[in-house]
Parts: structure tokens; sequence; C-alpha cells
């Protein structure tokens, strides 16, 4: 017999207004307390293979009692995908400079434990005592400027390469995963969302969406606000609260 989850969550992803084809992918199963959102990488050839990939393979994960072995186990099937991208698909392709990968951040929440796993640019936000906290770091060159040369943001997101990735699933041999692992508060509620979203929306806009009570709620708010701007890129979203 299933038991209720004590979250609920909503998710959504559009293909924005520019793009014709939709490279992200998400999964939204509260009865597993497992969410994950993957961008496939844009310009790329299968980046929707990548992406759908990475959803389909974490949907299929058998349960497991301890959260300690979900986490691992989640860990292993994303190093397992990138070896299969890396190696197979780019290969069968015949071309070695046909990379196919996608960003990935999954959130397992179990009780009062999250952890969330990433690789790219697509984000983890927490709406916490009205105040909204950015849990993941993104892999962009963007990011390592800042953090290596002391860039300012304007000046790192003014560099012609800004949104490269420094890491993703299937663009090299080895993958590196990033992990943090939280407590949860009973009226936390957390957002995954590819960069698409969130580099149309202000800090402002997340939270007051994140701090509407129904999740659909605040996927429609975020989403309204998403589609009045430039949408350039494809839109996916996830908001999960108890």
């Amino acid at each position: 017999m299933l038991i209720a989850s004590p979250w609920r969550s909503a998710a959504r992803t559009d293909a924005g207004k520019v793009r014709a084809r939709n490279e992200d992918a998400f999964l939204d199963c509260p009865q597993q307390g497992l969410w994950v959102v993957a961008d496939g990488m844009g310009g790329h050839q299968g980046g929707d293979i990548a992406s759908q990939l990475i959803v389909a393979s974490l949907a299929d994960l058998p349960p497991q009692d301890d959260f300690n072995e979900r986490l691992q186990a989640v860990r292993r099937c994303l190093h397992w995908i990138n070896r299969r991208l890396s190696h197979e698909l780019t290969v069968s392709a015949g071309r070695s400079d046909n990379v196919i990968g996608s960003t990935v951040v999954a959130l397992l929440l179990e009780g009062d434990r999250a952890a969330c796993v990433w690789a790219g640019d697509s984000r983890c936000y927490l709406w916490r005592g009205q105040r909204l906290y950015q849990l993941s770091r993104d892999h962009s060159l963007q990011q390592q400027l800042i953090d290596e040369q002391q860039m300012s943001l304007d000046d790192a997101q003014a560099h012609p390469a800004a949104h490269a990735l420094t890491r993703a699933v299937g663009a090299t041999e080895q993958l590196t995963l990033d992990v943090l692992e939280l407590r949860v508060d009973p009226d936390d509620a957390f957002l995954l969302c590819s960069d698409g979203l969130y580099q149309g929306l202000s800090s402002n806009a997340l939270g007051d969406a994140l701090s509407l009570a129904a999740p659909h709620v605040a996927l429609g708010r975020l989403f309204d606000s998403a589609l009045r701007g430039e949408a350039k890129d494809n839109l996916t979203a996830v908001v999960i609260r108890q």
C-alpha cells in the first residue's frame, strides 16, 4: 500500500519563445521523494536525448529504505549515464566532436532530511523564513570567473562565453557531482529550475512566487513572469513544499 507523501509538488516545461525544440526534461515523483530538472546542452545534437535519459533512468531506480542508500543510488545512476553518454552515444554518432550532454539538478527528501545533487547550471533554491537561498552553485565559466578571478558579476556576465558549462553529464569522461545535504524545516519550499527560467527573473520574483502556498499556483506565477520576458531558452521548473 502506498503511503501518502507529505510533499506536494508541481512541474512544468515550455520551449520558450525562440527555440523550436525543448531539450529540458523533469521528474516529479513525490511518492519517491525525488525531483529532477535536466537541461540538454543547447546547440548540440541529442541534448533532448541526454536530458530524457537522465530523467527516465532516475525514475526507474528501485525503492530504498535508507536515505543514504537512495542518495548513493542517484549518484551511481548519474555516473553510469555519464559513461554511457560520453562513450557509447558519442562513438555511435561517429563524430568525436558530437557531445551529447545535459545539466542535472536532483532533490531528495525524506522526513527532515534533504539532499541536492547537481552538475551544470540548473539550480536548486530554498524558500525559508521569507528568504530565498540558492543551494546549488553554477558549474559555469561565469561562476568560475567570479570565484577564481574575483570578477564582478557584471563583468563575468559580459564575457562572450559566460554561459559555457564547466561540468555536465556526458561532457567529459569523469563526472564530478556536487552534493549538499541539509535539514528541512516544516514551512520550507524548494524550486528546481533550468537556466532558461531563472535568467529571466529576479530573486524577488522567484521569492514572491515561492511564498504562495500551493505549488501549482507558484509554478503558474513563475511561468507567467518568465514568458512575459524574452524567454529565449527552454524553461523548466519544479516547485516542492509540504
